[in-house]
């Protein structure tokens, strides 16, 4: 079981756990300190979005009320010019400190995705190390989520359907013609229906907390 220790590295939560009390980066999922230093968490993919969105997704959901009033503290923290409680190790200014991007990190690569750029090309057919993904972005909710896009050997070209099922998020893949939910990664209709790809886990953090953490990893750039 974690805890928060009350401690940062760069800026970002460092967890402790009760049976050993070795140290965990929440960002790099590794323990830094203690018994335990070296050991990798495995990730679990995970989607951070709103709660209109989440609920049209998964209307069966069930939530934990715990009565708290339900605002965001860091509402002033998103807009100013503060680069955390440490101040910013590596600046770079190929964005704006404040700029949100979807970091993805596989085993020896790493790349950013703006949300400017998501924003302008919400569905980004690419390839990290061996992996061949799909980033998939719904700029009103600012939610990206990214899935491995081979399915049982075959590499799949996924594009936006624009005349598709608006809640859906709709894609649609080149090789197949199915019909694919965007921010689910289940195929829905077409010769591939009840097919889920596999989601590959994303960081949405402020373009100085990932510089700070992989410095001149790869950004992508949006087509012109």
């Amino acid at each position: 079981m974690f805890g928060v220790s009350g401690k940062l590295i760069r800026n970002a939560l460092v967890m402790y756990d009760r049976q050993t009390d070795t140290l965990w980066s929440q960002f790099l999922g590794v323990a830094v300190q203690g018994e335990l230093q070296g050991t990798p968490l495995e990730p679990l993919p995970s989607t951070l979005t709103d709660w209109a969105t989440w609920k049209r997704l998964h209307p069966d959901t069930i939530v934990l009320d715990q009565g708290r009033e339900r605002s965001d503290p860091y509402n002033r923290y998103y807009t100013d010019a503060s680069a955390g409680v440490l101040g910013e190790r590596n600046p770079d200014n190929r964005l704006d400190r404040k700029d949100f991007v979807l970091g993805l990190q596989l085993p020896g690569f790493q790349k950013a995705y703006a949300f400017r750029d998501l924003s302008a090309t919400p569905v980004v057919n690419d390839r990290l190390g061996d992996r061949d993904l799909v980033v998939v972005f719904d700029a009103d909710a600012a939610t990206g989520v990214a899935f491995d896009r081979t399915v049982d050997g075959r590499e799949l070209t996924f594009d936006l359907l624009t005349d598709g099922p608006e809640e859906l998020l709709a894609l649609r893949d080149r090789e197949t013609g199915t019909l694919w939910a965007g921010l689910t990664g289940e195929a829905i209709e077409g010769e591939l229906a009840g097919t889920q790809l596999n989601q590959i886990t994303v960081t949405q953090v402020f373009w100085f907390a990932w510089t700070d953490f992989f410095p001149g990893a790869p950004l992508y750039e949006a087509p012109a």
